[in-house]
């Protein structure tokens, strides 16, 4: 019996990303991102999403990744049987993984969201706010107690 929270289904135009990637394209390097991205090819090296980042069925992503908003994974973030420390994604929202999606690199999220199916290799830490962070005078030093 299929439920409605088994299936993720997204629209990129909704979501305003307004920058893609084609399958069969690759680029690599120093990559900046402003509204998004929707990977359907392959994109490596240091990248920089402003925005939602999709990495769709068949699309990979691999090296530093950094996305402002939330990561939506149905296709492969590393190369198979790679190092969890070659490909680190770090997302100030959610990752989802979708039953398609298959992460061998490190995850760094304020939450993950794993549909069945989806196959986790490599760690995954949760990111706190930075509201959540102590600041250093609310902190009570064991001296002053």
């Amino acid at each position: 019996m299929k439920r409605a929270q088994d299936t993720l289904t997204l629209d990129p135009v909704a979501l305003n990303v307004v920058n893609r990637v084609a399958a069969g394209s690759h680029l690599s390097g120093d990559l900046r991102f402003e509204g998004g991205l929707l990977v359907q090819g392959r994109v490596s090296g240091k990248l920089t999403v402003n925005g939602r980042l999709i990495i769709w069925r068949g699309g990979m992503v691999q090296g530093r990744i950094s996305a402002t908003d939330d990561v939506y994974l149905f296709g492969q973030l590393g190369e198979e049987g790679a190092d969890a420390e070659a490909s680190q994604l770090s997302c100030e929202g959610q990752v989802y993984v979708a039953r398609t999606g298959m992460s061998t690199g490190t995850l760094l999220a304020r939450r993950l969201v794993l549909y069945e199916g989806a196959e986790l290799q490599g760690p995954f830490k949760t990111l706190r706010s930075r509201h959540d962070l102590p600041v250093l005078s609310d902190v009570v030093m064991a001296s002053e107690s």
